[in-house]
């Protein structure tokens, strides 16, 4: 099946439901069995307790698990859950993890404190280093960590390569694929093991709900991190799992017009003369735009850009006032956000040493040109109070 049509059928089965198109919501905590010998097989039942999911979590699994063309899912409460569970289930003491310098800021704080107290140690790396990985690979190495783009900085990270490298060295490779949706990239199929989402953005698509997917190219490493994710008591409201199905349907018709509306402004403000830099991987002049069109089909609508102006007063100008853009976390809902943004301050392998305020921006299902109007409006109060 093609993508879209995944998106619309995988995961349901009315015959099931008496014909009800979605999957309703089961909510659960105990479950019952009908005889001794069922009670004491519980092990073997799907259905077996509420913390194990219900048939609307596996329905939301079974299509994300399609979508991304893996063995199997699990859905956890969170992106940040998805990634602990998946990094957790993967190492243990004395082990070695490889981190992309341009990661999830939670994802840096996870690995710096709870798996150094743990006796996991991290090192991060350029996210640009590729095949050149192999050089930073120890022979306790078990996890490399990748993200493209990267938080903040949008660097497109050269998958296949990395993975070859990890995997000659027997190492796993975990992706952290919520920029690409399952949608416009596919990791899986680069060379991943493991692939965790945020399903809070383009799964939900509506900014009210949290969400984590883990998916995983092989059954048995499936089962292990679904152990562990369970052993944690990480499991997903049935409420929230019902939303995230129900977004995930028509997420073949927003992602689209995300790509299309981030595009439009991401070329604007490239010619603005208050911008002194995009950071969108499906612009020509962008340097990872060569692997974005090699691995990528598409682009989500989250971005960045550089201002060459960097007083607060001036930025506050410019942000306060805006109508259409609001200033809050996450990303991947029908409304747009921008918010300032401090590479710098994260960095540990890598310097950045781009000068101005960096932006992140996420556009969304408004019409474009309001959005441009909304802006052009922002950058005149902010060049009126230099």
């Amino acid at each position: 099946m093609k993508d879209d049509t995944l998106l619309t059928v995988a995961g349901r089965d009315p015959d099931a439901n008496h014909g009800i198109v979605n999957p309703p919501v089961y909510h659960a905590s105990t479950v019952l069995f009908p005889t001794l010998d069922a009670f004491d097989n519980y092990h073997k039942a799907k259905v077996r307790y509420g913390r194990r999911g219900t048939p609307t979590t596996f329905a939301l699994e079974e299509a994300v698990a399609a979508l991304e063309g893996g063995a199997g899912a699990i859905a956890v409460p969170s992106g940040l859950a998805a990634i602990t569970a998946a990094l957790m289930a993967c190492l243990k003491t004395g082990d070695h993890v490889l981190v992309t310098d341009s990661a999830y800021f939670p994802t840096r704080y996870f690995c710096n404190t709870t798996l150094k107290r743990f006796g996991v140690e991290t090192t991060y790396y350029d996210p640009l280093i590729g095949g050149g990985i192999a050089a930073l690979i120890r022979p306790n190495t078990r996890v490399v960590f990748v993200e493209s783009p990267g938080s903040h900085t949008f660097e497109v990270q050269d998958i296949p390569a990395i993975a070859k490298a990890a995997h000659a060295a027997g190492a796993l490779v975990v992706a952290d694929n919520t920029w690409g949706a399952g949608y416009y990239c596919k990791p899986l199929s680069l060379g991943a093991d493991v692939v965790v989402h945020a399903g809070t953005k383009y799964f939900v698509g509506h900014s009210d709900t949290m969400m984590g997917l883990i998916v995983c190219k092989d059954e048995a490493l499936g089962r292990a991190i679904r152990e562990d994710a369970q052993v944690f008591g990480l499991t997903a409201g049935p409420d929230d799992v019902y939303l995230a199905l129900r977004g995930l349907r028509t997420m073949g018709v927003r992602l689209p017009r995300h790509y299309e509306n981030g595009l439009k402004l991401a070329l604007w403000l490239a010619a603005r003369p208050e911008v002194s830099r995009v950071m969108h991987p499906a612009l020509p002049d962008d340097p990872g735009h060569a692997l974005w069109q090699r691995d990528f089909t598409g682009a989500c609508g989250l971005f960045g850009f550089v201002l060459r102006n960097e007083n607060r007063t001036a930025l506050a100008a410019m942000l306060d006032g805006l109508e259409f853009f609001g200033m809050g976390f996450s990303w991947g809902g029908f409304e747009s956000l921008l918010i300032p943004t401090a590479p710098g301050k994260i960095r540990s392998a890598t310097r950045w040493t781009v000068p101005g305020q960096a932006m992140r921006m996420h556009v969304g299902l408004e019409d474009p040109d309001d959005l441009i109007a909304d802006l052009e409006a922002g950058f005149a109060r902010m060049n009126a109070t230099r």
